[in-house]
């Protein structure tokens, strides 16, 4: 089965409250979910976390030799993924290699935000109001 996985973050930078949108097209079926990560984080780790959110929801919905086409409009998380390196985050990159390692065939793919947006808005809903 070919598997869409969108992930964004949204990060109150007063405060660093962050929270992730994941969009998930499997089947034909979209599937959406929210989530809030937590407070005092960067806007970059808030996406690595986003992205292993999301690759731990296809670990329940999905089969590991399905191909999953990953979209994020991080070009940090998808930088480290093709090159398997980050200078500052290898921590949550050793993370999101973990979750990612199960599947056969993952293609990741760098989107521009206006391409990312109903990922976007999930994250957006599940931020505090602070």
């Amino acid at each position: 089965m070919l598997i869409k996985l969108f992930t964004d973050a949204a990060t109150r930078y007063e405060t660093g409250a962050s929270a992730a949108g994941v969009v998930a097209v499997l089947d034909g079926q979209q599937h959406q979910f929210s989530v809030f990560l937590g407070d005092h984080l960067t806007n970059h780790e808030a996406e690595f976390l986003a992205a292993i959110r999301g690759f731990e929801f296809l670990h329940e919905h999905a089969a590991f030799d399905d191909t999953i086409f990953f979209y994020t409009d991080s070009r940090l998380v998808s930088d480290s993924l093709g090159k398997d390196y980050t200078g500052h985050y290898a921590t949550l990159l050793a993370q999101l290699t973990t979750v990612t390692a199960p599947f056969k065939l993952i293609i990741t793919q760098w989107v521009p935000e206006k391409s990312n947006q109903g990922a976007h808005r999930l994250a957006l809903q599940a931020l505090p109001k602070r």
